[in-house]
């Protein structure tokens, strides 16, 4: 199994649109941290940058994330991964109540986000 958090440093980020990078484990048979990647974001709104195709090349099978789109939360079904919104803190911290069964999906989306310099986005991303 492999795990994508959206990150800055080693804490999630609020919005998966806005992190720094995507910190990446792998996760061996007996539930244990195996390898740490990190893998830089690109720029620009997470539901239309092809991240979701390069994770899921990269054989991760869930995100553990902040808040997000619909848009994104669609892309990233689409390529088959599982995503957990409502997340925050310590991504070791995380990880671990995750593979301890203690982490659900929050439910949300964010209505609308932003996209630098002040311009709020509320554009329909499913189209």
């Amino acid at each position: 199994m492999k795990i994508a958090i959206p990150t800055n440093g080693e804490t999630v980020e609020g919005h998966f649109g806005q992190c720094e990078t995507y910190t990446i484990f792998t996760i061996g048979a007996n539930k244990q941290i195996e390898k740490t990647e990190i893998l830089p974001s690109p720029q620009g709104c997470g539901c239309k940058s092809d991240i979701a195709g390069t994770l899921n090349k990269m054989g991760v099978d869930v995100m553990l994330a902040g808040n997000m789109g619909q848009g994104a939360l669609n892309v990233l079904n689409q390529y088959g991964i599982d995503v957990y919104r409502g997340n925050s803190g310590n991504i070791k911290d995380l990880v671990a109540n995750f593979l301890n069964g203690k982490i659900s999906d929050s439910g949300k989306s964010c209505a609308s986000h932003e996209h630098g310099e002040g311009h709020t986005c509320e554009h329909n991303h499913d189209a």
